[in-house]
């Protein structure tokens, strides 16, 4: 079996490339309503989000899952919408680097890390409230939305094999 590494801040693992050669569902051709709908939610939840923390959000949560084509596909977006590569290199580590956020920005990525992280705390007080602070209630559900929409994007690619560096919008 052929591995990749993938680094997250708290540990390294090992994570199982596609077979090659091997083709993997195609998951719009197969699912088309549902590919469709997934589409039409992920539109809904970005509407009225500052496109930049957008970007954020699916970076962090990609990162968390592993996610080495959406990683690869939305640092890609950021940059064409005007994202610094300083704040690109530190979403990571954005605790460590406060400094390059808002704290808009730092209550989005926190409530990133814990809805992409569910299972193993649930969403604590904490990252909740601290959200709620900063976004108006419509806003925060569709932070929300996004959160979910990215979390099931990561599942999709990771699920069929998507490779970083085909971005397969641009077909």
């Amino acid at each position: 079996m052929t591995t990749t590494n993938t680094i997250d801040t708290a540990n390294t693992t090992t994570t199982p490339a596609p077979a090659a050669g091997r083709t993997r569902l195609d998951f719009a051709k197969a699912a088309p309503k549902a590919f469709r709908a997934l589409i039409g939610f992920d539109a809904a939840a970005r509407e009225g989000l500052d496109p930049a923390l957008v970007e954020l959000i699916q970076i962090r949560a990609s990162h968390l899952n592993h996610c080495a084509y959406c990683l690869h596909m939305h640092t890609n977006d950021a940059r064409k919408a005007g994202e610094s590569e300083d704040r690109l290199h530190m979403v990571a580590v954005w605790r460590e680097a406060r400094h390059f956020f808002t704290p808009k920005e730092q209550a989005a990525l926190a409530l990133t890390e814990a809805i992409t992280s569910v299972a193993d705390a649930g969403v604590p007080d904490e990252a909740y409230e601290e959200a709620a602070a900063h976004f108006e209630e419509t806003e925060l559900a569709h932070v929300f939305a996004l959160i979910f929409a990215i979390n099931t994007w990561n599942r999709v690619a990771l699920a069929t094999g998507k490779v970083a560096g085909t971005d397969e919008r641009r077909r």
